[in-house]
């Protein structure tokens, strides 16, 4: 009976054991999959900004992604035309709201001036609700704003108190939820309950403005207590390319280009780091080895933001000491002036740059701006200050946020299911008088999905970057193929495909969800390129107009806006034919009249002579041909 008891005990621990070790080795697989899934959604963000700043640079233009379309100075002076207003008093008469009358039919918020809690309350309670603002009252509370910026200094200090904590928040990226979450959990802005913002209010989200006015209007109420940071998305360039030119053109039709064109002013002049209590330094990007912050004290933060874009990155990489190939970060000419390095080398670090385990500072080819620094930069910059935190925000973390440089750098990240729902979790600071850091984290979104759902997300997110380099593909395939067989090995696939996407993933474990089309362990690439497919326009038109149409599917309505000069909500065919003439001229390839027709008439689908954003959109929608879902 003992030994059969025995036994029993004996099979039932080697159950146990069994059950454990297959419990552990799922989790391990299950870990494996979520941090592949966040390297995909990761390696696509910052491709995608590496484009935005590589555009100006003579060794991209053969390549140049159609991020050019829209960053290009001709195209941009469509919405932002530099000789339209010079001088600030000229702001003031330009953006005069008196003449904007509220018709009787509205029934948003009504605000009065100068702005009060109660006010700002309201104006929360109706974007809660998904009301519209009125053009006038928006541009009122912008220029109220932009009055108040010009007299705040670059670096704002604050001092904690025993009585009340200070809430820091990171990037919000237009997720309004995530902001009224945040509200709701830890209260609204006001003299008891203040609170640093840093950085990236806007883009990718659908409310970005609507978290910019919410913002702005409890910094006019409490500007003593509410502290707004400049993140790299405050920009006017980075709002065509990541959606922000378009939320506002889409929700003020008429007034859109003016609130825009005032909203570049704010940017310009919002400040671009606090510190509490001489200890803490909170900035959106980083730091640097250059990163002096008296230096950065005594800036006219504004007067750069004029520049071209071109101009601008030009001097940023010459002074910063880079070599043309963008590779080796030099140390900049040490007689330079302290204040011209700041538009072209430290503001941009501040803006743009991460850190890295390792010791040293080096160029962020990642993202294409700022730098990578290490935690022996971190110790040197922050002791030179007497400072003993850096927090920063810049970066997405699945738990909200994430300490580094033996827990001298945080990054705190506010945009919940930033990539995907059930992708991350958002988080906010409260710190006190001690100044030791209180997080707490939450998401927005009620569903809840597995990793099955955000990594097939992820994998159709790559799917289309796979898709729009698609004859960059075939050529570095061919490479590998001289006998053009259009078989090739899953070595040379994975290498092929790194070295046009370089995203820095691990292709021969992805190849498997990728590509279905392999033969005896061999990738078939031509037939693999046939999977994925598009609607295309009834005539034939060059490959070229197409691929570059495709590249820039996610900004096409923006894209349709600028080229709608006019602003009529339609493009004519001469509209249409002068802005292919102006890309074709930058890219120096040559395209005929009668290819531009071609493609016009194809995209006219009723025939009436001009192309309405429904002929537009559906023109260049792409279509996943292996599975059921639209990419």
């Amino acid at each position: 009976m003992s030994a059969l008891l025995f036994l029993s005990k004996s099979s039932a621990i080697r159950a146990a054991l069994l059950i454990q070790r297959w419990y552990r080795q799922y989790v391990a697989r299950l870990e494996i999959r979520r941090r592949c899934t966040w390297n995909i959604f990761q390696s696509i963000e910052y491709a995608g900004q590496q484009d935005q700043i590589k555009v100006s640079s003579r060794n991209y233009c053969k390549s140049v992604k159609t991020v050019t379309l829209i960053t290009h100075r001709n195209l941009i002076s469509h919405i932002f035309r530099e000789n339209e207003i010079c001088r600030d008093v000229e702001w003031e008469r330009y953006f005069c709201y008196k003449s904007i009358d509220v018709p009787d039919s509205y029934t948003g918020p009504h605000l009065t001036f100068p702005m009060t809690f109660c006010g700002v309350s309201k104006l929360v309670e109706a974007f809660k609700h998904k009301q519209q603002l009125h053009a006038r009252y928006v541009l009122q509370i912008l220029g109220e704003t932009w009055r108040l910026l010009r007299i705040l200094p670059n670096i704002s200090h604050l001092s904690s108190c025993h009585t009340k904590e200070i809430t820091i928040c990171g990037d919000l990226h237009g997720q309004l939820e995530d902001l009224l979450l945040i509200f709701y959990k830890n209260g609204l802005p006001s003299t008891e309950k203040p609170y640093v913002f840093n950085g990236d209010f806007v883009d990718r989200g659908k409310n970005s403005l609507e978290i910019l006015l919410i913002l702005f209007g409890f910094l006019l109420v409490y500007p003593n207590d509410v502290h707004l940071n400049r993140g790299n998305h405050e920009d006017h360039i980075v709002n065509l390319r990541y959606g922000f030119t378009k939320e506002v053109l889409g929700k003020y039709r008429v007034h859109g280009k003016k609130i825009l064109k005032l909203l570049q002013k704010i940017f310009s002049w919002l400040p671009l780091a606090t510190v509490i209590d001489h200890k803490v330094l909170i900035a959106h990007g980083g730091i640097s080895d250059t990163t002096d912050l008296n230096v950065i004290a005594r800036v006219d933060r504004h007067k750069h933001m004029n520049w071209s874009v071109d101009d601008e990155l030009k001097k940023r990489r010459r002074l910063a000491g880079f070599d043309q190939s963008y590779g080796e970060r030099k140390k900049p000419d040490s007689d330079s002036d302290p204040d011209s390095l700041i538009p072209s080398v430290q503001m941009v670090d501040l803006l743009w740059s991460d850190p890295m385990p390792q010791n040293g500072c080096i160029p962020n080819e990642v993202r294409g701006g700022g730098c990578y620094w290490g935690p022996d930069v971190t110790e040197e910059v922050l002791g030179r200050h007497n400072l003993q935190l850096l927090i920063r925000s810049h970066e997405c973390k699945q738990d909200g946020y994430e300490f580094c440089h033996n827990r001298r750098v945080l990054t705190i990240f506010s945009a919940s299911n930033y990539y995907e729902v059930g992708s991350n979790r958002g988080a906010y600071i409260r710190m006190g008088a001690d100044l030791v850091p209180h997080f707490v984290q939450y998401q927005a979104s009620r569903t809840c999905r597995d990793v099955g759902w955000t990594e097939r997300s992820a994998l159709q997110a790559l799917r289309r970057q796979l898709f729009v380099h698609k004859s960059d593909l075939i050529s570095a395939f061919r490479e590998f193929d001289p006998n053009n067989t259009g078989i090739i090995s899953p070595s040379h696939w994975a290498s092929a495909t790194e070295s046009v996407l370089k995203l820095g993933l691990p292709w021969r474990v992805l190849r498997p969800q990728l590509v279905s089309s392999t033969k005896n362990g061999m990738v078939d690439y031509q037939e693999w390129m046939k999977e994925l497919s598009i609607t295309e326009p009834k005539l034939e038109v060059t490959h070229f107009l197409l691929e570059t149409m495709y590249k820039n599917h996610s900004n096409l309505e923006t894209i349709f806006r600028i080229i709608d000069t006019d602003h009529s909500g339609l493009i004519s065919y001469e509209e249409f034919r002068q802005t292919w003439k102006l890309l074709s001229s930058h890219l120096k390839t040559e395209i005929s009249d009668d290819v531009i027709a071609n493609l016009a008439q194809s995209i006219d689908f009723n025939k009436d002579g001009s192309i309405d954003i429904n002929e537009f959109m559906e023109a260049f929608r792409l279509v996943d041909l292996s599975g059921v879902t639209p990419l």
